[in-house]
């Protein structure tokens, strides 16, 4: 039997139930952590975000940035102009996420030669 939490209590990443799961699996996923990476000096338009990731497809930087987008830890600006311009920015959600995620790369970045 599966007990489900009260409705008052606080988060639980560990029940399966708890809503943080689904934000967790955005945020573990290395494009959606290294996408915020990328954002967190300005704006960029959709090539020079692919650019900076290098090795991601077209495809799965499109699904990224749209799940971002959705979750508002990115915001997406069309600017009216012939061809159509489009930015990412990060939004001050996106700036809180992109802080421990920054130090985890930045940690494993640092420690990589530790790894078999």
């Amino acid at each position: 039997m599966q007990l489900v939490p009260a409705l008052d209590a606080p988060p639980d990443a560990y029940l399966a139930n708890c809503p943080c799961r689904s934000v967790l699996d955005l945020l573990a996923d290395k494009w959606s952590a290294l996408a915020l990476g990328a954002l967190v000096d300005g704006p960029l338009r959709f090539g020079e975000v692919k650019r900076r990731l290098e090795g991601i497809s077209p495809k799965v930087l499109t699904a990224v940035l749209r799940r971002l987008e959705e979750h508002g830890l990115v915001d997406r600006t069309v600017y009216p102009a012939v061809p159509l311009h489009v930015e990412y920015a990060l939004t001050d959600l996106g700036r809180d996420a992109n802080a421990p995620l920054d130090a985890l790369r930045r940690w494993v970045e640092a420690n990589i030669e530790r790894f078999p």
